[in-house]
């Protein structure tokens, strides 16, 4: 197995060469950038993620919580306010909203830390402090049969380091 680590002076070379290489049906390669980007998730085909499942969920529990806590409280307590109906809805609605706005908060936060593998101990593997500073990186590992392909394909793509490594 073979590391071949790239990198590209912006964003568009780096797209382009993932498009190639999603093209050749290389799929053991990960990238790097230096600011968030959008055509460089667009090449890769990310999808969209899962956190607003996440965050609908915990507001989903907010609300029943909500319910559960209000209307189990006024049934416990039976406490009889100016000859109002003991569930009344208006009073339980504010509490409903609060609820559902901390819980989708917060696990909308848990799941963000937990699909982003937050908090990691050590860097990923082929990152350089260059592809954090003002490069775009590419690091691709493949067999060895398919390493001179990969270096001359990123080279076409516009990069200006391709460097091979054995692993």
């Amino acid at each position: 197995m073979v590391e071949i680590k790239s990198s590209f002076a912006n964003e568009e070379q780096c797209a382009h060469a993932i498009e190639e290489l999603r093209t050749a049906q290389i799929a053991n390669f990960t990238t790097f950038s230096p600011i968030p980007s959008h055509k460089i998730e667009h090449a890769i085909g990310k999808k969209k993620s899962p956190v607003r499942w996440i965050v609908l969920t915990g507001g989903i529990s907010g609300v029943l919580t909500g319910l559960a806590i209000t209307i189990g409280t006024t049934y416990e307590w039976r406490l009889n306010a100016g000859g109002k109906p003991l569930v009344s809805w208006p009073p339980f609605i504010v509490i409903c909203f609060e609820l559902m706005v901390l819980f989708g908060g917060i696990f909308g936060f848990f799941g963000v830390l937990g699909l982003a593998g937050i908090p990691t101990t050590e860097s990923a593997e082929g990152f350089e402090g260059s592809f954090d500073e003002d490069r775009f990186g590419i690091v691709v590992r493949v067999d060895e049969t398919l390493a001179p392909q990969i270096q001359s394909m990123l080279k076409e793509s516009g990069a200006e380091n391709v460097i091979r490594e054995g692993v």
